[in-house]
């Protein structure tokens, strides 16, 4: 099975505090932050470790150590939610940034950035965004990166719809996707319903009352 549900009572309590529509925008960031730390654990767990030994204040001890960090690729903007969690845990991971935006009349995504490490063509590549809605930015993303050569791609999202998950696995059908909550569809406007809004514009406090 190629989608995993991270189902677990904190991220379940704090994913129903974020949906929260009065959440504020403080708030709003540090619990994604959080339920982007609780899923890293399930999504990291099958990263390749090898034996190496240390000296303890006592023995010497057997360990084991990653052979190689993932490298970390964001669609911006939303993504940047959730990309500092994952960078704590794997502070020596290359970051790659995918700039794309979503044309509101047709709900298709448009690149205007990006900037991905030469690391990616030899690593697994964490693909981050939180929202995964009609599949739109998602595949543009994965398709540059496919073009590029890359070859092992887990995405890894907080909330998605079920039009977005059956979108990149008609066309990616290897591709993992993590998310935290699987939920109803999506609306006529191409958001996930119930989900939590746009999450870019709850995360930077840029909602369309809000901007020049």
């Amino acid at each position: 099975m190629k989608l995993h549900i991270v189902d677990h009572p904190l991220i379940r309590h704090k994913l129903a505090l974020l949906r929260d529509e009065k959440r504020s925008m403080p708030e709003f960031k540090k619990l994604l932050h959080e339920i982007g730390l609780l899923m890293a654990f399930d999504v990291t767990q099958d990263l390749e470790t090898e034996e190496t030994v240390v000296k303890t204040p006592v023995a010497v001890a057997r360990a084991d150590k990653l052979v190689q960090q993932p490298v970390l690729v964001t669609i911006l903007r939303a993504g940047i939610g959730m990309l500092n969690p994952f960078m704590e845990i794997l502070p020596n991971a290359r970051v790659g940034f995918l700039g794309m935006n979503r044309d509101e009349e047709t709900l298709q995504p448009h690149s205007y950035y990006n900037k991905i490490p030469m690391q990616a063509l030899d690593n697994k590549v964490l693909l981050i965004d939180p929202m995964l809605a009609t599949g739109g930015s998602a595949l543009n993303a994965l398709d540059f990166l496919a073009e590029k050569g890359v070859t092992d791609v887990t995405f890894i999202c907080l909330v998605a719809a079920p039009e977005g998950v059956e979108a990149i696995h008609a066309r990616y059908p290897n591709v993992d996707i993590y998310t935290a909550a699987l939920d109803e569809k999506l609306n006529e406007k191409g958001y996930i319903v119930p989900g939590l809004g746009d999450a870019g514009d709850r995360i930077f406090g840029t909602g369309d009352d809000e901007n020049l």
